[in-house]
């Protein structure tokens, strides 16, 4: 039988998980997505396991709204060419299995500044904090994950406007969630 952990960076994007799903709150960026993951997998039988990373998401490009469940998270503000230069892999992308074909960038820049948007666009639909660390934590673990993310500004000033929007999504990923284990 099929158990679930959801895994998000902050309370307020989980407030409408349904009661008796497990839930881990990580904190805000990568570091603290893969140790909070890392923590929760430690120890536990995995076997049935799927951790449901839920959260909101920044737009990359024009036009994106709802939910989506990227099959690819991208770290974005590691330096990768560097890495492979120095004959190191950086694993800079990660798959994601049962996934819609959009593509997640990942890092611990909160992205706002429209420069950086346009930058991240040729690589990526969507833009997060913590997504890449929860899959590399799991994957290490082999642990299945999928990715739930609902759009909840277009990562440009608007994003300053997050804490105003974020229940909204909340409400969508809760409900996400509960279709999902019925």
């Amino acid at each position: 039988m099929t158990e679930y952990l959801v895994v998000s960076a902050t309370r307020g994007e989980a407030r409408y998980v349904p009661a008796g799903v497990p839930v881990v709150v990580t904190g805000i960026g990568k570091t603290a997505a893969a140790v909070a993951t890392a923590e929760a997998l430690a120890g536990r039988d995995t076997k049935d396991l799927v951790v449901l990373n839920v959260g909101t998401t920044g737009a990359l490009r024009d036009g994106l709204s709802g939910l989506y469940l990227p099959s690819e998270v991208v770290n974005h503000d590691i330096n990768a060419d560097a890495v492979r230069a120095i004959g190191l892999d950086p694993q800079e992308s990660l798959k994601v299995e049962d996934g819609d074909g959009t593509v997640l960038a990942s890092g611990d820049v909160f992205v706002t500044d429209p420069l950086v948007r346009a930058r991240l666009a040729e690589r990526a639909h969507l833009v997060d904090m913590e997504a890449y660390g929860v899959v590399y934590a799991c994957q290490r673990y082999g642990v299945r994950v999928r990715l739930v993310k609902h759009v909840s500004d277009s990562a440009d000033e608007a994003a300053m406007d997050w804490p105003a929007l974020v229940d909204a999504s909340a409400k969508v990923l809760g409900e996400w969630v509960r279709a999902q284990i019925a």
